[in-house]
This record gives C-alpha cells, structure tokens and sequence, in this order.
C-alpha cells in the first residue's frame, strides 16, 4: 500500500510538492474535503490554496490506504467535463502499472492532471506540459511521486545501457551519484534502491523549479 507520512518524502512512496504560486516548499493541513460525484467547477478551483489541496489529496491517501475508496459515477463525471477541466493538483509520476495515480488519492475523472514517464524525470516535454496544468488548467500544486522497487530506478543503479532508454537512464544516474551506498552497489540492494528514489524525487524538484514558470491563473 501507499502511504503519505511526509511533506517531503513518504515512508512507502517518495513524495515532494510545491505550490504553483511559489518556490516555497507545500505544508500540508488537515482537511475531510472530498468530491464525491460531482466534479470540481472554476469558481471553487480558484478557492483552493495549496495548502488545501495538499490536504485533499492526504486525505484521500488515506482512504486508499484504508480501502475505502469514493464510489463515483464516472459516466456523469465524464458528460460534466467534457467541455472544459478544472482540476486540483498536477503529478509527476513513473510510468508503471502499479500505480494508479487517481486511486492513489482517491480522485477521480476531472480532478488530477496526471503527468507520467518512466523514472518520474521532469525533460523539457514534462516542464511543459505541468506549466499548461499551472497556466491554462490553474492546478493549486504540484506532486513529483516516486514509488517502491521503481524499475528505472534499479536499471539506472545498474547502469543499464539499452536504445533510448540509455537517455531516460542517465536523468536518473545523479540521484544515484548522490546517494550513499551502504553494501551491494546494484540493483539487488532494497535499501539503495529505496535511497534512489527519495533521491530523484528530490532532485527532480530541486532541477524543475528553476526550469519552469509556476503562476497558476
């Protein structure tokens, strides 16, 4: 399961926000908002702050960690956004199917811009498509999320050379670089892996703030 215990990094998941309207790390607050069936309309997506999104999207980790997921009608969800998307947050997130981004915050249709490639690496494509989430869609944060036993993360331990994804590989070799290796140097080692991740999520930020424009609308 996937848990969110930390602002910065999670005891499960490797986790980092900052608010579109500044550098300035995202701290969470407690909030039992939820948005059931009906989905999330301009005049309140300009009431959230980040701190109240942050606090949405905590609180629907725990219900996914609690299995006890919203039941939404997505077939309504899907007619009342088809002419236009409001959502509340942005996330960066590895490209694997264990992963279910939407369900990982109990969201559903219309409430996340949901960014996903292998490594959850920020390249230029990334950088743009999560100042359009900022700029035109008006997301109030955005998430950078990494996971356990992440795959790319134990190639670019490995320092696996294959076609493109050498390239994809080589995004994620300074986190691996900057970490401490305690024992085995590859793959096999679960704590360096688990090192790595935190790393990257880390990194991506640090390397993202200064690459992209974040003033949401």
């Amino acid at each position: 399961m996937l848990k969110i215990d930390t602002l910065l990094l999670g005891a499960v998941a490797a986790l980092t926000l900052f608010s579109c309207n500044s550098s300035t790390a995202v701290k969470p607050q407690n909030s039992p908002t939820m948005l059931h069936d009906k989905v999330i309309t301009l005049a309140e997506q300009k009431q959230l702050t980040p701190d109240s999104v942050v606090a949405m999207l905590k609180t629907g980790n725990e219900n996914f960690y609690k299995n006890k997921l919203t039941l939404r009608n997505d077939s309504l969800r899907i007619h009342l956004t088809a002419s236009g998307q409001y959502p509340i947050a942005a996330i960066l997130a590895c490209s694997d199917s264990r992963i279910p981004v939407e369900e990982v915050f109990d969201k559903g249709i219309g409430d996340l811009f949901v960014n996903r490639i292998a490594g959850n690496v920020a390249d230029t494509e990334i950088l743009g498509s999560l100042e359009y989430a900022c700029k035109v869609s008006g997301v109030k944060a955005i998430m950078v999320l990494g996971h356990e036993h992440c795959g790319t993360a134990k190639a670019a331990i490995d320092n696996v050379k294959d076609g493109n994804m050498t390239a994809l590989i080589s995004e994620i070799r300074p986190a691996v670089n900057a970490v401490n290796i305690k024992g085995d140097n590859t793959s096999k080692n679960d704590s360096l892996v688990h090192d790595v991740v935190e790393k990257n999520v880390e990194l991506t930020m640090k390397r993202s703030l200064p690459r992209v424009s974040l003033l949401s609308r």
